[in-house]
């Protein structure tokens, strides 16, 4: 079951500071606004739920909640991330009953979802990103994936579509998770053929339409033929390079629809299995884990289904390498292995499998990606 939110929810709260106030002191709430027998469960999104991209991908997990037994689910998207969040997370458990929240966005953690959560101690709050730690509220918890393998499954199918050996990357910004992405896709393509490279341009913004433009025009005009990206909508950066003739490497979800011919495959999130499984866990009187995290094998992350451009010999290549992935071990960062100012990062016979704490201090870009981290 779903209710749909007016958007002058975080509105209505501030205009009625002190009915809120009451309700949440109370458990009453305002005439007309009932709340649903069972568990219900809200979501929050910093952007739009059609977005392409990691509100999508999001969305597409809750609306997999709604369809559970029991359940009631409310959602409000485009919420900054600023104290307009704590506003919202106030009012889905002071309004509509809520007792298991997802926040989704990175910026929700500090200082929002810490601020509300010990006022709240028989709320559940879930935040996206694998930021809690155990100094942290016992109510609050972090999820998130190892997104890196589906970028470098991402790389082999690049690896073979390419013709001029020149592949390219739009990235939001150096953060350790978005060069294991850059270095992953580029370290796939080139197990396909070794002289390929991947040149990268940062935007310096998570979701910056005008940016992710210019930056897929100029990456077109040096020669790249396939891209992919890690921003918050990926929609600009795939019809903007698909208006180029490039091949496309989706992110976040499943962006075929937007250029059906170019889209070769794309690395998903598939929060539908961890949302039900967090929510049937709840159900049943459990507590979700702190800290929890997944890869391909363990269904957190999803690989949209090959293009009509993926030729036999690259789907079957594929294949076999998704195949050694879900076996668990594999690692993409392995020695010999230096970075592109030369310095060594992994010596020969290392490597570093997706699990590595070591991954999430990375600070370099692999030889053979064109770009800097400055």
């Amino acid at each position: 079951m779903s209710r749909i939110l007016m958007p002058n929810r975080r509105q209505f709260l501030m205009n009625s500071a002190g009915l809120a106030g009451a309700a949440a002191l109370s458990g009453l709430l305002p005439a007309g606004m009932a709340r649903a027998a069972g568990l219900t469960v809200g979501f929050i999104y910093v952007g739009p739920k059609d977005d392409f991209g990691y509100n999508q991908s999001h969305a597409e997990g809750a609306a997999a909640v709604k369809a559970m037994d029991g359940v009631t689910v409310v959602e409000e998207e485009q919420v900054p991330e600023t104290v307009d969040v704590q506003k919202t997370m106030e009012s889905m458990i002071g309004f509509d009953g809520a007792t298991l929240l997802f926040p989704t966005s990175f910026g929700y953690f500090d200082p929002h979802i810490l601020a509300v959560a010990p006022k709240n101690p028989e709320v559940r709050f879930e935040h996206c990103g694998g930021l809690w730690t155990p100094d942290k509220p016992k109510n609050v918890g972090s999820y998130f994936g190892y997104i890196g393998m589906g970028q470098y499954l991402n790389g082999i199918a690049a690896g073979y579509a390419t013709k001029s050996k020149k592949i390219g990357f739009v990235a939001a910004k150096p953060i350790p998770q978005v060069l294991l992405n850059i270095n992953s896709f580029l370290l796939g393509a080139r197990a396909v053929d070794p002289t390929i490279t991947c040149q990268v341009i940062f935007t310096g913004e998570w979701s910056l339409a005008v940016k992710e433009a210019e930056a897929t025009n100029a990456l077109a005009d040096q020669g790249v033929d396939v891209i992919t990206c890690h921003v918050d909508g990926p929609k600009v950066v795939m019809e903007t390079g698909a208006g180029r003739g490039m091949y496309l490497c989706g992110y976040h979800a499943n962006q075929s629809a937007l250029a059906p011919e170019k889209y070769l495959t794309g690395a998903e999130w598939n929060w539908a299995k961890v949302y039900t499984d967090m929510v049937k866990t709840t159900l049943s009187g459990g507590t979700i884990e702190n800290f929890v995290r997944g890869g391909l094998a363990d269904g957190f992350i999803k690989m949209s289904p090959l293009g009509p451009a993926v030729t036999p010999e690259a789907r079957t290549r594929f294949e076999a390498v998704q195949a050694e992935i879900m076996k668990g071990g594999f690692a993409a960062i392995k020695g010999p292995l230096k970075d592109n100012k030369g310095n060594v990062v992994a010596t020969a016979g290392q490597a570093f499998v997706e699990t590595d704490v070591a991954l999430e201090s990375m600070d370099y870009l692999v030889e053979g990606v064109v770009g800097s981290t400055s």
